[in-house]
């Protein structure tokens, strides 16, 4: 059953967004996550092994949710679909990208900064975007702002979200979870730490205030 971007965002309250550089890494991943208590991944095309780990993961591991991140046109977006991904994650947002995740039935969870940006959104149909760069746009003064006029517009914040920051924006009514790198860290990745991130994962969770976790 194919999800919408609400659904997605709902899977958890954190979204943790990877960049592979080895297929190897792949699978043992997804599952250190699954086993920390995460069942979601952002796997970005920022490396040439985003769109073969994403591919892997949805064969070898169909009760791990994975989508592309980093898709920036149409064929990206369309890359991601035949190389398994369930869901899209964006930057920014275009035309190009809602019009070619409808005509793909594929849940896309845009990028905005602003209220124009917002606006393009709901006119399309996206109730469910990515705040990006989260902090750096203005973070939680943003979110809270943009709550009045767009009462409706949910929220996944990335870029600048850490474990020290992240229950400051999941408090807030419009955000259903946020993104982070900080459950995957390149240093754990390169000496396969697998039992360290599943232990991050773990703490992360339950660090989360309320009934959000």
């Amino acid at each position: 059953m194919k999800l919408n971007a609400t659904e997605v965002l709902s899977i958890s309250p954190i979204v943790p967004v990877i960049a592979l550089d080895n297929i190897e890494d792949a699978l043992p991943l997804a599952k250190a996550l699954q086993d920390g208590g995460i069942n979601i991944m952002e796997i970005t095309l920022r490396t040439p092994t985003g769109l073969k780990a994403i591919e892997l993961i949805s064969k070898e591991m169909p009760s791990m949710n994975v989508g592309a991140g980093t898709v920036c046109n149409k064929k990206d977006l369309e890359d991601s679909i035949a190389h398994g991904a369930a869901f899209i994650f964006s930057p920014g947002i275009s035309e190009e990208l809602i019009q070619s995740a409808k005509q793909n039935d594929i849940a896309l969870i845009a990028g905005v900064s602003n209220a124009s940006e917002i606006m393009l959104a709901q006119n399309n149909g996206l109730f469910a975007c990515k705040l990006f760069p989260a902090v750096q746009v203005g973070g939680i003064d943003l979110l809270k702002a943009f709550s009045g006029p767009f009462p409706k517009m949910n929220f996944c914040p990335t870029g600048g979200v850490s474990l020290d920051n992240m229950n400051d924006f999941l408090d807030l009514k419009n955000v259903l979870c946020v993104g982070g790198s900080w459950l995957v860290p390149k240093n754990l990745l390169k000496e396969k730490k697998f039992e360290e991130i599943t232990r991050i994962a773990k703490s992360s969770i339950a660090k989360i205030n309320g009934n959000k976790a």
